[in-house]
């Protein structure tokens, strides 16, 4: 992300990937295309004749007004997991999808947040020096004055990677992306 002139796009599914691979494809500037490998076993219907997606155009994969979850890759779909169970508590948590870090859509972010008044961020990668650090330092530069609560940051341990049955003791998934949605919403009350 900070190797100017290297595009990265991190698709949360096969519609995106298709839409972004062709862009991909079309540039003339070197692109890192990263897959989340928990994706692999998903299918969806693809439309071969849809037009291709430019980066830096985030996705909003679903509207809310509580809190921004920015979710990267694999953890778009944990995002609108807790997104759904979220609202049975009356949370409307609007989940942004950016699609592509290197173009970033800073203004779709910024936007959410200053509409919300919270972020989350949630990627699997490791927290530390992750992009979780850096959406969280874009929203402090640019929204701070709309900010309600610090922003919250989920993502794999700062462990090394097992296999196995440990994977899922090591990396995020909706239920901590809801423990830190409530953690924003329970800020307000200490204020």
């Amino acid at each position: 992300m900070h190797i100017p002139g290297l595009k990265v796009a991190m698709p949360s599914n096969a519609v995106d990937a298709y839409g972004l691979l062709r862009t991909a494809l079309a540039e003339n500037n070197p692109v890192l295309f990263l897959e989340c490998a928990r994706a692999y076993g998903r299918r969806a219907e693809v439309d071969l004749d849809a037009p291709p997606i430019p980066f830096g155009q985030a996705r909003i994969a679903r509207e809310g007004r509580d809190v921004t979850v920015v979710a990267f890759s694999g953890m778009v779909d944990e995002a609108l997991i807790a997104a759904d169970r979220l609202t049975d508590d009356g949370i409307s948590a609007e989940v942004i999808d950016p699609r592509t870090i290197a173009p970033l859509d800073r203004d779709a972010i910024l936007r959410s947040v200053r509409k919300t008044g919270r972020l989350v961020v949630a990627h699997d990668a490791h927290k530390t020096a992750g992009i979780g650090a850096e959406i969280a330092a874009l929203c402090m530069e640019g929204a701070f004055d709309a900010m309600k609560a610090p922003p919250e940051r989920v993502a794999s341990l700062d462990v090394p990677i097992p296999s196995g049955p440990l994977l899922a003791e090591v990396y995020p998934n909706a239920d901590t992306v809801i423990a830190a949605v409530r953690r924003t919403l329970e800020r307000r009350d200490r204020a």
